[in-house]
């Protein structure tokens, strides 16, 4: 999965804040993500194996630009203990130039 060149937002969902603090950290570190925010108190409801299920989620809303989704991908399904892992990039369609900026800045691809 590859965009090239936009902003995006991408959504995560985790079982808990353990594991999305972890994986916040770990992407903003590793400079895949300018900025992950937290969103608790989310309710997932989903067809798994056969079932409709219901749980409690952590959901992220990360960060970073189009240069930088393949990683940021391979990334999150290395470290998320889900075997099929919510990643859903959604292209940013404008904000404030000066956070644009940042965030452009903050995850560059490396040369």
């Amino acid at each position: 999965m590859t965009i090239k060149n936009n902003y995006l937002i991408v959504f995560c969902s985790c079982p808990d804040e353990a594991v999305a603090g972890r994986l916040a950290d770990a992407l903003v570190a590793e400079g895949l993500a300018a900025c992950v925010s937290q969103v608790g108190g989310v309710t997932s409801t989903y067809r798994w194996e056969g079932e409709v299920r219901k749980d409690p989620e952590v959901l992220l809303l990360i960060k970073t630009t189009g240069g930088r989704l393949a990683n940021l991908t391979t990334r999150i399904e290395d470290l998320h203990p889900y075997d099929v892992p919510e990643i859903i990039a959604v292209a940013l369609e404008g904000g404030s130039e000066r956070y644009l900026a940042w965030l452009g800045q903050t995850v560059a691809t490396p040369a």
